[in-house]
């Protein structure tokens, strides 16, 4: 145990609070939030990704967020720094966000396959994780169906999981689906280049997928719904969330791509999503409780 880490954390989480939180101004939603606690017809998600480092206790901040939200954990990649090997797990995330261990639904990120396979990651995470070496599956909150996929893979295992893909989104026709994975097709982030998950993203969009959320890039982004060509399509395109704010350092923001409707920089939190029968609600919640960007939209 890294007694110094945990003596920081204790610390200093109080200092969190006063992080800058710099807003790129972006378009309003224009929605209503959603209110009040979840009903029984909903089911409520939060997460983030890029969580967990021995280096501060900024995931410790987000986890103590985690304690007072309901739901479904999921995490967009990037678990434990700096190599997601059994170690950082450990000592890094366990005593954080591994407290929430048991309700979690993660997704591997290329900090995890510094390590060889992500096998520390499979290891740590068991069934959750999905299928060893895969990392790809599915599950449904009432009357959603969610998909956690892996952008991490080799091109033939990226093509096998694009297969599966588009079988499990077959076999399921909900009105509703939501998938994620740690990297995103959009981002404004700095010389990122995600071509690679572009076959998952013509299979949600055929399928009719309604929200796609990612990680990688270190802060906040929301993009208008879109094709995977990065046209605006408010009938049938799919809305991005770009949630990197974890805990892991956070990144600036380079030129601001088609369709992006919010970016904060500057900002540590967690996205929660409230799912119901046809319709969906978002928050992304600071560190310190402030609602940053919130609001509604409907199923296709």
């Amino acid at each position: 145990m890294n007694h110094t880490h945990l003596l920081h954390r204790a610390g200093s989480a109080a200092l969190l609070l006063s992080l800058g939180a710099c807003q790129t101004p972006g378009a309003s939603s224009g929605m209503t939030p959603g209110a009040g606690l979840p009903t029984t017809s909903q089911q409520v998600m939060v997460g983030a990704g890029d969580i967990a480092s021995c280096e501060s206790d900024r995931d410790e901040a987000t986890a103590a967020m985690l304690d007072g939200i309901d739901g479904t954990v999921f995490t967009l990649g990037d678990n434990a720094y700096p190599d997601g090997s059994a170690e950082d797990f450990e000592r890094c995330y366990a005593p954080s966000w591994g407290r929430h261990k048991q309700r979690t639904h993660p997704t591997p990120g290329n900090h995890e396959y510094h390590s060889a396979r992500a096998r520390p990651y499979f290891e740590y995470f068991g069934a959750a994780a999905g299928e060893p070496g895969k990392g790809y599956y599915s599950y449904d909150l009432g009357g959603w169906h969610v998909v956690a996929l892996n952008s991490e893979l080799s091109k033939r295992g990226l093509a096998e999981q694009e297969r599966w893909l588009r079988e499990d989104l077959k076999a399921h026709p909900a009105r509703c689906t939501l998938a994620y994975m740690h990297r995103p097709l959009f981002s404004s982030g700095l010389g990122r280049d995600n071509a690679v998950v572009k076959g998952i993203w013509e299979a949600l969009y055929e399928a009719g997928a309604d929200v796609v959320l990612a990680g990688h890039d270190h802060f906040y982004e929301r993009f208008a719904p879109q094709t995977p060509e990065g046209v605006a399509d408010a009938e049938r395109g799919l809305r991005e969330f770009v949630v990197g704010t974890g805990g892991k350092e956070l990144y600036v923001f380079g030129p601001t791509l088609a369709n992006s409707e919010v970016r904060l920089a500057g900002t540590f939190g967690l996205m929660k999503l409230t799912l119901e029968d046809g319709a969906y609600s978002w928050e992304f919640i600071q560190v310190g409780g402030d609602v940053r960007d919130q609001g509604r939209g409907a199923c296709h």
